[in-house]
C-alpha cells in the first residue's frame, strides 16, 4: 500500500523558518508529480508548490509563496521537502504531501493519494 508521512510542522514566529518533509512508500517507481498543498479551518485547500514529473520536474508555486517556499525532491530517497522561509501568519494551515501514482501518460498532474498533514502555526 502507498504511504505518505509528513513531518517537520511546529509553531514558530513570523518570519522564522521550517522545513517539511514527505516519506513516500509503497511504490515501485518515481511519481509522476510530487505536491505541496495547505488548508486552514474554513478555506479550501490549496497548491502550494507542485513538482511535475511529467514535465521533466518543472516546478510550479503559489503566488503567495513564490520566492519563500522551495520544493525539492529526492527520488532515491522517495522523499519531497518544502523549505518555507520569511514565514507570515497566513501561512498558518495544515500542510499536506500529495503524489501523483496514475498509469496514464501525459502532462497534467493528477494527484491520487494523500498525507496525513502536518500542522505549521505562525504567530505574529
Amino acid at each position: 500500500q502507498v504511504q505518505l508521512v509528513e513531518s517537520g510542522g511546529d509553531s514558530v514566529q513570523a518570519g522564522g523558518s521550517l522545513r517539511l518533509s514527505c516519506v513516500a512508500s509503497g511504490y515501485r517507481y518515481m511519481s509522476k508529480c510530487m505536491g505541496w498543498f495547505r488548508q486552514a479551518p474554513g478555506k479550501e485547500r490549496e497548491a502550494v508548490a507542485v513538482i511535475n514529473n511529467r514535465r521533466g520536474g518543472y516546478t510550479d508555486y503559489a503566488d503567495s509563496v513564490n520566492g519563500r517556499f522551495t520544493i525539492s525532491q529526492n527520488n532515491v530517497k522517495n522523499t519531497v521537502s518544502l523549505e518555507m522561509t520569511s514565514l507570515k501568519p497566513e501561512d498558518t494551515a495544515t500542510y499536506y504531501c500529495a503524489a501523483d501514482l496514475q498509469t496514464q501518460i501525459g502532462p497534467t498532474c493528477d494527484y491520487n493519494y494523500w498525507g496525513q498533514g502536518t500542522q505549521v502555526t505562525v504567530s505574529s
